[in-house]
């Protein structure tokens, strides 16, 4: 299953660890009957990362 979702990732053009993080970071959060279909590789947006701060 693992694999099917990384190639899925793959196909969307996700990047498969970024999106592991996120989905197991979020999955904890939510209630066991939640709607998990925003975290699914075709619907997945990665959060905005903040600008780099200049050195």
């Amino acid at each position: 299953m693992i694999y099917s979702l990384m190639l899925t990732c793959r196909a969307c053009d996700v990047e498969p660890y970024a999106y592991l993080l996120h989905v197991l970071t979020e999955l904890p959060q939510r209630t066991p009957d939640a709607d998990i279909s925003d975290l699914l590789p075709f619907s997945f947006a990665p959060p905005k990362a903040a600008p780099p701060h200049p050195a």
